[in-house]
């Protein structure tokens, strides 16, 4: 079983700066609290084959997490797989951005959620967790964006 959650929120500020922001996933515990450690590999500038290398805690439990970035058209897409092997793991989740007027940025995140082994039991609850705070997660991406952007 799998299934998808997603958010979508309005960042004042512009599309080429939020972009770097979420490209980087090292800002993700800026807005994720599960993100507890988070690196990249290499240690450059984020590219198609670029892995971010996490540890996470969900209902509890530290987990080991790895994405590997999959497809990058800046300023408007970012997509990223799961590599690591859990029992609920992201098959596909990704950013696209699109420019408003005033220099503002519509983000649309999304996940794709599976279940493996146990998890297939279990991903049902996660998806559940993730959809009903859809909504704060993209809050929290605007908070953190516009605290980490400075305006021009």
């Amino acid at each position: 079983m799998s299934g998808e959650f997603e958010a979508t929120v309005e960042v004042d500020r512009p599309v080429e700066e939020v972009f770097a922001y979420l490209a980087d996933g090292r800002n993700d515990p800026q807005f994720s609290p599960r993100v507890l450690r988070i690196e990249r590999i290499p240690d450059g500038p984020t590219t198609v084959g670029t892995v971010f290398r996490s540890t996470v805690k969900d209902a509890g439990m530290k987990t080991a997490r790895e994405f590997r970035i999959t497809s990058l058209e800046a300023p408007v897409k970012l997509r990223w797989a799961e590599v690591s092997k859990n029992t609920v793991t992201a098959r596909e989740g990704g950013y696209d951005l699109q420019s408003l007027p005033d220099g503002r940025t519509r983000v649309r995140i999304f996940n794709i959620l599976e279940g493996h082994g146990l998890g297939k039991l279990l991903v049902g609850l996660a998806l559940a967790a993730a959809r009903k705070d859809a909504d704060g997660f993209g809050r929290r991406i605007k908070t953190a964006a516009e605290a980490a952007i400075v305006p021009r």
